[in-house]
């Protein structure tokens, strides 16, 4: 990753597409590096969702791109999949002004991250989980060390297998995407590489704890009209229903996607589809099958 490139040395003296298809080359690569490490990637997903179950939290911890991608991640989580937002938390050196900005200073203080661990009430229960292409970012190794001080299972995502968050984590992910097309621009290749594992950590345990009812999002919020046709949408494939009945059926659950599917499958009332959902922890599938 830290090495030169020797696929890209000419980037200064070729062409426009020239340098976009080196660009493209080397994206290519990513999918096959983040495949091998599927095995700890599935490991990881069991101890969150388990965390998750419990009532514990995940927190994404990061410096920089790395940072930035956790944030992110963690924000798109409640409208996609209707979870509290304290239960999917991003935190980055530097807070909001780093977000938008850039304080890569923050990334060497290890101090800051045991305090900003405090504030968010980080405890035992909960899932701390490192970003750091390097492996070797101060902030990241001093949260999950802390992190592991206060009975936290910590997660490490990197690309260097010589990185020293890997020694401090329950679980390593390790994506070796090998050398940037620039040279140590952490960006491309390694930042492509964390938020692909970042959307397989929140995506898969999202689908475990039954966010979703076969490929579809039905725990998404309507919370504006984009949404609101979203979910009748998404209630009609899952149903074949016409759109008036899905209509009509929605208006009596307010909206729940989840409780229209199983009203209209199953013809129960409102009340008794949240209360055999609520039986089988929220999961629509499971309704369905008990009842079949």
């Amino acid at each position: 990753m830290s090495k030169r490139n020797l696929n890209t040395m000419d980037l200064d003296s070729i062409s426009t597409l020239q340098i976009l298809k080196k660009i493209n080359d080397e994206d290519k690569k990513i999918a096959y590096a983040v495949e091998k490490e599927l095995e700890n990637i599935k490991d990881s997903v069991e101890i969150i969702v388990d965390a998750l179950k419990k009532n514990g939290r995940m927190f994404y911890i990061g410096s920089g791109t790395s940072g930035k991608l956790g944030v992110i991640d963690a924000s798109e989580c409640p409208p996609t999949f209707g979870v509290d937002d304290s239960m999917i938390q991003g935190i980055i050196s530097g807070g909001e002004k780093a977000v938008s900005g850039w304080l890569e200073h923050t990334e060497d203080n290890e101090e800051l991250a045991v305090e900003d661990i405090k504030k968010r009430g980080v405890k035992k229960g909960d899932i701390l989980v490192g970003i750091s292409a390097s492996g070797n970012t101060p902030y990241v190794k001093s949260a999950l060390e802390y992190g592991n001080k206060i009975g936290c299972k910590t997660i490490g995502i990197m690309c260097s297998d010589e990185g020293k968050i890997k020694r401090v984590s329950h679980i390593s992910i390790c994506v070796d995407v090998g050398a940037e097309v620039i040279m140590g621009s952490t960006r491309m290749k390694a930042g492509t590489a964390q938020k692909m594992v970042l959307n397989m950590l929140s995506t898969t345990s999202m689908i475990k704890l039954g966010k979703t009812y076969s490929n579809l999002m039905v725990s998404v919020k309507p919370i504006n009209k984009k949404l609101e046709n979203r979910v009748k949408e998404i209630v009609q494939l899952a149903t074949g229903e016409k759109l008036v009945i899905v209509d009509k059926i929605l208006k009596q659950c307010e909206y729940n996607p989840k409780i229209a599917i199983i009203m209209i499958k199953t013809g129960m009332s409102a009340e008794k589809a949240k209360e055999e959902l609520s039986n089988c922890n929220g999961i629509v599938y499971e309704v369905l099958k008990s009842i079949q």
